[in-house]
This record gives structure tokens, C-alpha cells and sequence, in this order.
């Protein structure tokens, strides 16, 4: 079956995973960098797809900001989520029992 083209949404040059404009199902084609790449699996709205293979442990970059690291190697145009990326984020702030921020 031959599924349409679809853009996915650069949000910075430097970043290196894209954004699924809408709900993209498996077997659909995306251009990643001039590229043809059929996704393999179902990406919902929103989530990341990987713009460039990722080695193990490289830094993610979303707004050109590093948001995690890959837990595992991953393919271009492989979804990046809870199966192989890890938040980098460290809360500095906690709520303390309905009181106010306390600093840690």
C-alpha cells in the first residue's frame, strides 16, 4: 500500500529528533533530511522521531536544548520514547505538602 508523503516539524537546526505533525501509522513515508524513510512503527501526535542514527548514550536535543540521552542505538526515523530515551531533566524544585517551593 502506498501511503503519502508527510512533514515532520524541525522546532531547531541543531536538533537532532523531529516532531510528528499528527498521528503517523506504521508504513508511512517521511522525508528526514531529503531522505525516504518508512516509519516501523505507529507515532502518535507529537512524539519524536529520530532525525539522525543515534548511538547508545548520545544527548537528544529538542529546541537545541538536550531533553535525555538514547538508552540503546536507534535508527533514523525510529520513535523516540520511553523505550529508549531517558530524561537528562533534575528537578531543583520539589513541592513540599501543598506549602511553597523549597530549593534543593
Amino acid at each position: 500500500m502506498d501511503h503519502p508523503m508527510t512533514d515532520l516539524i524541525l522546532l531547531s537546526p541543531q536538533d537532532n529528533c523531529l516532531i510528528a505533525p499528527t498521528r503517523l501509522e506504521a508504513g508511512t513515508q517521511v522525508v528526514i533530511d531529503g531522505e525516504r524513510v518508512t516509519l516501523a512503527t505507529t507515532i502518535e501526535l507529537g512524539h519524536k522521531i529520530a532525525r539522525y542514527a543515534l548511538s547508545k548514550n548520545a544527548k537528544v536535543l529538542r529546541y537545541g536544548a538536550v531533553i535525555g540521552h538514547v538508552t540503546c542505538d536507534v535508527a533514523r526515523g525510529e520513535h523516540l520514547h520511553t523505550q529508549n530515551l531517558e530524561s537528562d531533566y533534575l528537578p531543583t524544585f520539589t513541592h513540599d505538602a501543598g506549602h511553597e517551593f523549597v530549593h534543593h
